[in-house]
């Protein structure tokens, strides 16, 4: 019976990305100087079983590429290779070629190899103690066999023979116990075989260590073989057939009639076996040119969809299915009461459905707990992005990282990337000086990055701060006047100012790099925290540094949502978009433009929106003295939200309204309430958007000095 592969290719590539995470952590840990042997025999592992992987599923291109690499890392394991920055810096880059190759595999394309091969090229150099930058690039064997030929060592098709094996090959095969729990399959390399000989070999299998059934141990091997190779092929075209395994098997290759005398005993004693095995061959032989080098061609034509997964700590499991009990005891106890019930037990009834509130809240936050994950997971990823951008820029810079095992919704995490790493980006580029410049205020050469996470208030805060120059008020001022997105007479508060940074196409860079100067970094940093019902806020102080601080909800599963009702219909504000609310009042509201109101709010103007008008709710009164205005902020612009009425504050379950009935312009989902009704949740950023025409004279005046005048007139 064969087995589909294809169903494990996803916890493969899971893995192997964890391997990759660590093996990219050691790295960058690693003391060249005096390498530590518990970090390089993690490397060693993580490389070992991305290999070994890559082989069982077929993958060679990885897998030849990784052998490569192993070997250089064994070396240095045992104590045979020093490490220098030279092969340090390599082995980085081989982290991320990996890392492209299997994104690419999980595509269902074929990985672009040219990194590949001349990564590969350099780590061989290394092992000849050549000089890696001379080295001479060759194509992959993947590559080479890809339409068909044959591989290195057998371009004659298995014709030309080799030098001492014209008439064959004799392999003894003896694995180590722990071969199948490596990821290596015997009956592979089998195939491999029959295939470089075209079915011209006899397997006989050794039982010799095989235990009796009561002490069989089905994850060990222990059984050996012997091959014989009925063809004149090349001996390094066997030896990349067992490249895989040299580590955990003994192999010897001598040629046929050499070993013939010395292996013949055995093989009068077991005369039947060979027929049989060469049968099971070349069945396999069969299958392998069908469905073996069928998968990457069916991987172009149909992309396998991703999913994901989420590894989940078996104390939280545990505590889920606890929860699921005492909700059935719960469950039992209210049944019991509505069978035979009377007045007498009304008492038990109320006990009963507190008992069942209590027991529903708990299995709701520890269902929500399975989807936390340290934000550890989002942190990873920066060591690595500080080195490297700091050598582009010539800066030294340190990154010191806390609360890493600070849990946040998964779903956040995955959108919470990008976001960060243009903030890491923008501290080190225009923050932190360069050593001379350090130097001469006084400082240390060395500039400090700072990434700090912790929970506030039912929200995680994630901080960014950096020991540089600060953001220089004046540059960002001239730069905004320059590019026309404020007046030249112009006056902004410092918070004000901070703010134009996130506008789109602002950069005070002089020069367009590949880090900065387009002014396309900022504004997605506001947009993206906004999409996850978050904030930003911004701190500097001149030549002491910069600090960036982002509010997010734990989830976004669950929203704490303020009601508010506009004639028969109920809307939920995200609480964390509320600035405030007030009672209207006529005196506090001003008329521009002819036709848009707007609420001056102490020292500025807010712009008004009538939500009845928006959503187009007809309404028997136009009197709005009995109305609230609830003031609200998206992508750092404040609206007035006219209301009837403010209801109560509540924990809703967020249902998405664009998979059950489609996209509607402020509305980010929906919510059942209580008493079964529908309530709709609203888009802040969304419904500024829609409030364009109340929004143009504002945006054109720009400043309150402008509004100001506009009143005056």
């Amino acid at each position: 019976m064969s087995v589909d592969l294809s169903q494990f290719h996803q916890v493969f590539y899971e893995e192997s990305y964890e391997g990759l995470d660590a093996m990219e952590q050691g790295l960058l840990e690693m003391n060249v100087d005096a390498p530590d042997d518990e970090i390089i025999n993690t490397i060693f592992r993580s490389a070992h079983s991305i290999k070994g992987g890559s082989g069982t599923f077929g993958f060679m291109q990885v897998a030849n590429f990784t052998h490569v690499l192993e070997t250089l890392l064994d070396e240095v394991r045992s104590g045979d290779r020093s490490l220098n920055q030279t092969t340090m810096d390599l082995l980085l880059v081989s982290v991320d070629c990996m890392r492209d190759m299997l994104q690419a595999l999980q595509n269902g394309e074929e990985p672009d190899m040219s990194n590949a091969d001349e990564l590969r090229a350099q780590f061989e150099a290394i092992l000849k103690n050549e000089d890696p930058s001379q080295a001479v690039v060759q194509p992959t064997f993947s590559e080479e066999a890809a339409d068909g030929s044959q591989p290195p060592g057998n371009e004659n098709g298995g014709d030309g023979g080799g030098a001492d094996g014209s008439n064959g090959w004799s392999i003894d095969f003896l694995p180590e116990p722990q071969l199948l729990q490596t990821g290596n399959e015997p009956t592979r390399m089998f195939r491999q075989l029959s295939e470089l000989c075209d079915g011209k070999m006899t397997v006989i299998a050794k039982t010799d260590n095989l235990p009796s059934f009561s002490n069989l141990n089905p994850e060990q091997c222990f059984l050996n073989w012997h091959i014989e190779v009925h063809a004149p092929i090349e001996k390094s075209a066997i030896d990349e057939v067992f490249e895989w395994v040299i580590d955990d098997a003994e192999i010897n290759i001598y040629p046929l009639g050499e070993a013939a005398q010395a292996s013949s005993p055995e093989s009068e004693e077991s005369e039947s076996a060979p027929a049989a095995v060469e049968t099971a061959a070349a069945e396999p032989v069969a299958k392998s040119k069908t469905t073996e080098d069928k998968p990457k061609a069916a991987q172009k034509a149909a992309p396998p969809q991703e999913s994901s997964s989420i590894r989940v700590d078996i104390d939280k499991v545990d505590n889920l299915i606890n929860m699921v009990g005492e909700l059935v005891i719960t469950q039992s106890m209210l049944g019991e009461l509505g069978e035979n019930f009377d007045m007498g037990r009304v008492q038990r009834l109320q006990e009963g459905l507190a008992q069942l509130e209590h027991n529903t809240r708990e299995l709701q936050e520890s269902v929500m707990k399975i989807r936390m994950m340290p934000i550890s997971f989002v942190f990873s990823r920066f060591p690595r992005l500080v080195r490297d951008t700091a050598r582009k820029l010539d800066k030294k810079i340190e990154l010191v990282m806390s609360g890493e095992n600070t849990e946040l919704d998964k779903t956040v995490m995955e959108k919470l990337g990008d976001p960060m790493v243009h903030l890491i980006r923008n501290s080190m580029d225009h923050g932190v000086e360069t050593p001379e410049e350090r130097v001469k205020n006084g400082k240390s050469e060395t500039g400090t990055v700072e990434l700090k996470a912790y929970h506030q208030s039912g929200n995680i805060v994630i901080e960014i701060e950096d020991d540089g120059a600060g953001l220089n008020t004046e540059r960002i001022l001239e730069k905004a006047r320059e590019n026309g997105v404020i007046s030249d007479d112009a006056t902004l508060s410092e918070d004000q100012v901070f703010d134009l940074i996130f506008q789109p196409g602002f950069s005070t860079a002089d020069v367009v790099s590949d880090l900065s100067g387009r002014g396309v970094g900022m504004d997605v940093v506001r947009r993206n925290i906004a999409a996850l019902n978050g904030s930003i806020e911004v701190f500097s102080q001149k030549d002491k540094g910069s600090r960036f601080v982002i509010r997010l909800p734990l989830t976004l599963a669950i929203l704490d949502g303020q009601l508010v009702q506009v004639e028969d219909q109920i809307y939920i504000f995200p609480l964390v978009s509320i600035v405030e609310s007030i009672q209207y009042q006529g005196s506090d509201l001003n008329n521009v433009g002819g036709d848009s109101d707007v609420l001056q709010l102490r020292d500025e103007y807010v712009p008004i929106l009538l939500l009845n008008q928006t959503f187009g709710i007809q309404t028997e009164h136009d009197d709005l003295a009995e109305s609230i205005i609830v003031v609200v902020e998206a992508d750092g612009e404040k609206i007035g939200v006219v209301v009837d009425e403010l209801l109560g504050q509540q924990q809703v379950v967020i249902k998405s309204l664009e998979e059950n009935y489609k996209k509607v312009d402020g509305i980010s989902g929906a919510t059942i309430l209580g008493d079964g009704t529908v309530a709709l949740i609203i888009d802040v950023s969304g419904l500024s958007k829609l409030s364009v025409k109340s929004m143009k004279a504002i945006n054109k005046g720009s400043t309150s000095k402008k509004v100001k005048n506009h009143k005056a007139a």
